[in-house]
């Protein structure tokens, strides 16, 4: 195995620009979780590289093997470098290059009764991350980030969505009306999602195909696209809570959702 213990290697400028969103034909895998999970999704993995003192570690020695077996270049680096690698504060034990999810939105209808989160404006990568984990989580059939949304497949993202992003089929739109537009296109029901005078979440009805629209914590979801909704939904909050953060609120409808899905089917 290549040892790599300078700083200025080129393969240190590689990751960060990956990290920085340049690479577009690649994305950064940042933690242990996140390269196994992208093993077992079949993502193809274009390098690795790993601490050289995690090495002993037993996960980390299994997933290397494994890699290299599979043909896969793996490098060990000084911890030096791995700071330099690493996207996170704390460094990971091992970080990867694989190819960068393709954004398809017509795969995020393909469902016999579509269910699609669209994000609107989430900037936050984490909560984009978690929503997708969400979104997975509760059986529906995709995500779309939509407007000033982040990168979906960026690393802060991936990482928030601890692989699910590997597995859900993503779409990109960079303009909410066109998301709109799709869902409508695909006979979804768009469902927008406002912190009061809507419809409580409870009284809905999810079980037909359906798109469900969150928007950032501060300003919320355009005007416009609340008022070209088919339905205004509100998660009921007690008082003196005013909002609730976007992953939490696409968990609590998203399920509520697989609630009546899987009662309609029993």
């Amino acid at each position: 195995m290549k040892i790599v213990s300078s700083r200025q290697n080129r393969l240190v400028a590689r990751y960060r620009a990956a990290a920085r969103g340049d690479a577009r034909d690649v994305a950064l895998l940042d933690g242990l979780h996140l390269v196994s999970e992208a093993v077992e999704a079949g993502v193809r993995i274009r390098h690795v590289a790993v601490k050289s003192d995690a090495m002993t570690i037993t996960e980390v020695g299994a997933l290397i093997e494994r890699l290299t077996h599979s043909g896969v270049d793996v490098v060990s680096v000084s911890p030096s470098v791995m700071n330099a690698l690493s996207a996170v504060r704390s460094s990971s034990s091992i970080v990867a290059l694989v190819d960068r999810p393709v954004a398809d939105v017509d795969r995020v209808f393909d469902a016999p009764r579509p269910l699609v989160v669209i994000a609107a404006d989430v900037q936050d990568p984490g909560n984009l991350g978690a929503i997708v984990r969400v979104a997975e989580a509760g059986g529906a059939s995709g995500v779309i980030a939509a407007g000033a949304s982040a990168d979906p497949f960026g690393w802060k993202a991936l990482r928030g969505s601890m692989g699910s992003a590997l597995r859900l089929p993503i779409g990109s739109r960079s303009e909410i009306a066109r998301a709109a537009d799709d869902a409508r296109q695909h006979g979804c029901r768009i469902f927008s999602t406002v912190p009061r005078q809507g419809r409580s979440v409870f009284d809905c009805d999810f079980r037909g195909p359906g798109a469900i629209f969150i928007g950032s914590e501060g300003p919320g979801l355009p005007q416009a696209v609340i008022e070209s909704s088919d339905e205004r939904v509100t998660i009921p909050m007690q008082p003196p809570v005013e909002s609730l953060n976007a992953a939490v609120t696409a968990a609590l409808i998203v399920y509520e959702a697989r609630r009546q899905r899987m009662k309609k089917t029993q």
